[in-house]
C-alpha cells in the first residue's frame, strides 16, 4: 500500500517535472488516443516527439528569444 502510493506519486512528480521543462508526455497522449480517439491510431514515439518538437519551436518561424 505503502509502496502503490509512493509509485503514485513519483509517476505525478516525474510528470510534473517533464511539462516545467518541456518535454511532452508520450503516455498521456496514447492514454488519451485510446479514450477519445479510439478509432485513430495513435502516433509512433518517434513521430509524436517530432511533432512536437514541431508545434513548439515551429518550422521556419523566427522568434527574438
Amino acid at each position: 500500500m505503502a509502496l502503490d502510493l509512493l509509485a503514485r506519486w513519483w509517476r505525478a512528480g516525474a510528470r510534473t517535472a517533464r511539462l516545467a521543462i518541456g518535454i511532452p508526455d508520450y503516455d498521456t497522449y496514447v492514454e488519451h488516443m485510446r479514450r477519445n480517439h479510439p478509432e485513430l491510431p495513435a502516433m509512433s514515439r518517434d513521430a509524436f516527439f517530432h511533432e512536437r518538437m514541431l508545434a513548439r519551436y515551429g518550422k521556419g518561424r523566427s522568434r527574438c528569444c
